[in-house]
């Protein structure tokens, strides 16, 4: 089943998150169980390089994959489908331009203005013909503008209503220090759930996806009460943490007796 299947039946997904540049590591991180991985472009270390590689890496644990660009790089959403990937995370989408931009880059005519030449995606995906790839991508592939600001919630209808935009990805860290004005970096601040909520509610309304980072798994429950069902965590340094502690644990209780 595809990502776009899976959220538009309303599952839940959860996508590990990576950062470290290697199509080995990501391999790894690929055969844990989870729904989906993210290579990360934004504030991870993944370059063009390492997303072309790695895609492989994923699409060989049967999973979906997605990027997240480098702020404003939409050039860089257009490439990351070209190499395979199954949808795109925009960060700073703070205004309808520039979802219209990011949206231009994701989606084949009449929707966008994306480029044609799947050279690594299309033999990726398997036997399928190029018109095919053609008239089935903008409805497989998803765009997720990140709402992480004041002036990105404030345009978020807009944001909503433009062809091409499948979702919205809220930023939690990005927007404790937006709605705190720059006082406070807290993913679950308390201040900003309301708003929160408010944002997948509305994201729903419009037919479209909603997506946040979880970075505390302690409130993975509470927003998926909200309405969203793309959850990202999981981390290279999440997981091995999670791991040694539970490792190490598990040995030292052994040794105890």
């Amino acid at each position: 089943m595809s990502l776009a299947e899976r959220l538009a039946a309303d599952e839940i997904t959860i996508t590990a998150w990576s950062g470290v540049p290697d199509s080995l590591t990501v391999e790894l991180l690929a055969a844990q169980p989870f729904d989906a991985v993210t290579l990360d472009m934004q504030h991870g270390g993944h370059h063009e390089d390492s997303v072309l590689r790695s895609i492989a890496s994923v699409q060989k644990s049967g999973k979906p994959v997605l990027v997240r660009i480098p702020v404003g790089r939409f050039d860089m959403a257009s490439r990351a489908l070209d190499f395979g990937a199954d949808a795109v995370i925009a960060p700073m989408i703070n205004s309808v331009e520039d979802a219209q931009k990011f949206a231009a880059s994701m989606k084949y005519p009449p929707v966008g203005e994306r480029s044609w030449g799947p050279t690594f995606g299309m033999p990726r995906y398997g036997k399928i013909s190029q018109q095919d790839w053609l008239t089935q991508s903008n409805d497989r592939v998803l765009a997720f503008a990140m709402v992480e600001t004041r002036p990105a919630f404030e345009a978020l209808d807009g944001i909503l209503a433009v062809p091409g935009i499948d979702g919205i990805f809220v930023g939690p860290s990005d927007f404790s220090i937006a709605w705190s004005n720059g006082a406070v970096v807290d993913s679950t601040l308390e201040e900003m759930m309301g708003t929160v909520a408010a944002i997948a509610e509305r994201t729903r309304e419009a037919g479209k996806f909603a997506a946040i980072y979880v970075i505390d798994p302690k409130i993975a429950g509470r927003v998926v009460g909200m309405g969203f069902r793309l959850l990202a965590t999981g981390s290279e340094g999440q997981v091995f943490s999670y791991g040694t502690a539970s490792l190490l644990g598990a040995i030292n209780q052994s040794i105890k007796g």
